[in-house]
């Protein structure tokens, strides 16, 4: 291994798509549509994570003496902690109530996707380690609080943990593909009870409508507009604005229509709601919805047992279907641990919240445990 050099780099469109694909998304590894240059840069490019918007870009990169990049991790300087579904708020509370500064904060994640994936992006171990001490560096030289590196794979949650970052824990309901050839060999893996539900509640929200689930070339702008609509509603509804605009939509439309399943709800020839999803190789990510006028179950429909119908057709292993939702429980998606890591500066902040995971984890540990029993699936003896 050569010396590696590192780089920190204020806009990802100074980093060349083939570079950085190379190693966000090299050949041999799971295609996550969310670490493409195509994902990241339209964020960017938009607007939407800037730093206007307390998102600003501040990519690591570590090339070798060549000059060639070996490795590379998304990062941000955050203002904030909005649009991360990993809530530190209690902490910035209470190490600035003891006088310590928590903003400016490092992060490196998918801005506003709680999506599981790699963090140290490179197919090379040793390069991936020169990346995180590098970034621990930065830090430091940084005068940063804190670096925060959310929903990390599970290899490298266990690598981050031995570089003695603090690990995180917490759920989310996806649902896993047990070789099941169409959606009624999954229902026949649930209780009687729960199988008849979910008929019947399919059928009340497929009642008086169509659906048509759209990707690729059959995608117009049209159909982003209406989706827009639907996506600007549910802003309104929940967190008051929405954090990507169109022009986000558009340069999705444009660069990459094949990792997108826009699932679509129509009446009397009119569309009125829709669900994002975005297409890997072996999930399919849930990621917004939205609907105009009010219809029956039709969040459990779109959202849910359709992304099911999609995943089996396509051989997928699995549905992340975002943050938070007990509900998405009874159909059939199961508790299932996610992480995230955590370098902070302040020697005695560090070890207060590391005291703090130690019992959350405890009582999350027995959260999960409680939802697993809850499943509609079948008890086996």
């Amino acid at each position: 291994m050569s010396d590696p050099v590192l780089k920190s780099v204020s806009r990802l469109a100074n980093i060349a798509p083939e570079a950085w694909d190379a190693i966000a998304n090299p050949h041999d590894a799971e295609y996550d549509p969310f670490l493409s240059w195509n994902f990241l840069d339209a964020l960017e490019t938009s607007g939407s994570a800037s730093e206007e918007t307390g998102w600003a870009p501040r990519h690591l990169i570590v090339e070798d003496e060549a000059g060639q990049i070996r490795a590379g991790m998304p990062l941000y300087v955050k203002t904030h902690s909005q649009g991360e579904y990993v809530f530190d708020h209690a902490w910035a509370d209470a190490y600035e109530r003891a006088g310590g500064q928590y903003y400016p904060k490092l992060l490196t994640a998918v801005p506003f996707t709680p999506a599981t994936g790699r963090r140290l992006l490179s197919p090379e171990p040793e390069w991936q380690r020169a990346l995180l001490a590098g970034a621990v560096q930065a830090a430091q030289q940084w005068q940063i609080s804190s670096w925060h590196i959310n929903f990390p794979d599970h290899t490298q949650m266990l690598d981050l943990d031995a570089a003695g970052l603090l690990v995180r824990r917490d759920r989310q309901f996806i649902w896993h593909n047990r070789g099941y050839r169409d959606y009624a060999d999954f229902l026949d893996a649930l209780s009687s009870r729960k199988r008849k539900a979910l008929k019947r509640e399919r059928a009340e929200a497929q009642a008086g409508i169509e659906i048509d689930a759209l990707s690729g070339a059959d995608l117009t702008e049209h159909h982003w507009d209406v989706f827009f609509q639907c996506y600007r509603e549910t802003g309104s509804r929940k967190w008051g604005y929405p954090y990507l605009n169109r022009e986000f939509f558009h340069l999705i439309h444009e660069r990459m229509p094949q990792d997108v399943l826009l699932v679509m709800a129509r009446k009397d020839g009119r569309y009125f709601a829709a669900a994002l999803n975005f297409l890997g190789s072996h999930a399919l990510y849930g990621r917004y919805w939205g609907r105009l006028d009010d219809h029956p179950c039709l969040h459990f429909e779109l959202c849910y047992h359709q992304a099911i119908d999609h995943a089996i057709a396509r051989s997928l292993d699995r549905v992340e279907a975002g943050a938070q939702g007990e509900h998405k429980l009874a159909r059939g998606y199961e508790p299932t641990p996610v992480h995230s890591a955590h370098w902070i500066g302040d020697p005695g902040f560090r070890d207060a919240v590391d005291d703090y995971l130690v019992r959350e984890r405890s009582a999350l540990d027995a959260d999960i445990a409680a939802l697993a029993a809850e499943t509609p699936f079948k008890k086996s003896g």
